[in-house]
């Protein structure tokens, strides 16, 4: 910052000299605005919370603007890539997979099938819809009693604990964690649930649908390469036995051997079409298990610390603070690890781990997201 304060003091002094200078033969209308832009230059030098994050944030802010716009109106698209990407898996299974199933597997492995992919794909289904139409959760408006820790200087409202302004959204988020583009929606208080149900079902089903069908990747995969290359002999094979004298065939294409390759059955559109499916759905299965399941483990982390992914980021430059002074930092938030799972799936008692976890459902989390000290800090908290 030494340049910069250098050049501010350089003009400092010509505004000051030329002020002086300048003062008895400035007209009074003119008076008021130099005053009014020497003390906006003196605001910039003199303000003490400037530090260099003040400064890398203002650079930046333009790449910022320009993400918060791609975002918001590419929303509907990969909301429609979503849709459309996992309606092709659904088709592929149930139109060219499923009849396979129910051919060659035995009555309790199709079941098993049958009943673990229905279920999936059930879960995955409603955990998007809600996450989508759920609105995360807002902070009032207008003036009440709620406690807050600190004022949005862009809502012109005051923030309660663990709530954040979305930029893409442009209001405060309660208890927010990020803003999805694939939800087209921000994941917050009443939708964070449903979020990452969908990523760990989304995950479970992938996981499931690679490794069942890898076995078929392969044949699909080796099928299409042998017909590639039954396609480049063809091209040579001659009509007549002119084909021995040029050196196209070999002696023994002509007979035996010869005439029971080329009379292998056809292969069809049908067929070709069958095996590149198979391998489309292989490969973004398998593709997408692997980014999406690490995304899933890093949400699972925060949810066993009792944070959110803006939380994480805070909670670290805290704790490094407090480490310099010899402290130790506490998560006000956290209240155990199997606890904080019990409150994040709204666990109350045993039935719910398959009535609330397992199965769909529409419950709604813990408290009212603006405050955070109703629940009591002991060992266990719901025994369950």
């Amino acid at each position: 910052m030494r340049p910069c304060s250098t050049v501010m003091h350089l003009l400092l002094r010509c505004m000051r000299g030329c002020g002086r200078h300048s003062r008895s033969r400035m007209p009074r209308r003119l008076r008021q605005p130099m005053s009014y832009i020497k003390l906006i230059f003196k605001s910039l030098y003199f303000n003490s919370l400037t530090n260099s994050e003040v400064v890398l944030d203002c650079i930046l802010e333009p790449v910022f603007w320009m993400v918060e716009v791609i975002t918001r109106w590419f929303g509907m698209v990969f909301v429609f890539l979503v849709v459309a990407l996992t309606s092709s898996v659904v088709f592929i299974a149930y139109v060219c997979l499923l009849p396979l199933v129910l051919q060659t597997y035995s009555l309790g492995w199709m079941m098993w099938h049958i009943c673990y992919g229905n279920w999936i794909l059930v879960m995955i289904v409603f955990h998007y819809y809600k996450a989508t139409n759920t609105p995360p959760g807002y902070p009032p408006k207008m003036k009440n009693e709620v406690p807050f820790v600190s004022f949005c200087k862009k809502c012109v409202i005051p923030k309660p604990a663990r709530s954040h302004h979305c930029g893409i959204c442009k209001t405060c988020i309660l208890k927010m964690d990020h803003h999805c583009p694939w939800l087209n929606n921000c994941v917050g208080h009443y939708n964070h649930r449903y979020f990452f149900s969908f990523c760990l079902f989304l995950t479970l089903g992938c996981m499931y649908c690679s490794i069942s069908g890898r076995n078929l990747f392969i044949d699909a995969y080796n099928a299409i390469d042998q017909f590639r290359h039954l396609e480049a002999e063809k091209q040579g094979v001659p009509v007549t036995g002119i084909g021995l004298l040029i050196g196209i065939v070999p002696s023994e294409g002509v007979t035996g051997k010869g005439v029971q390759e080329i009379s292998q059955p056809p292969y069809t559109y049908k067929d070709r079409m069958f095996h590149k499916s198979v391998i489309y759905m292989w490969v973004l299965t398998s593709t997408v298990s692997v980014a999406l399941g690490a995304l899933t483990l890093w949400h699972a982390v925060l949810i066993t610390r009792g944070e959110t992914s803006i939380e994480r980021h805070i909670n670290n430059k805290e704790a490094k603070r407090l480490a310099k002074r010899g402290k130790v930092y506490r998560n006000p938030f956290s209240y155990g690890k199997l606890n904080n799972w019990k409150v994040f799936f709204g666990v109350e008692k045993r039935s719910h781990w398959l009535t609330r976890v397992l199965l769909p459902s529409g419950h709604t989390p813990y408290g009212d997201g603006l405050t955070w000290d109703i629940y009591p800090l002991k060992k266990d908290m719901l025994p369950v």
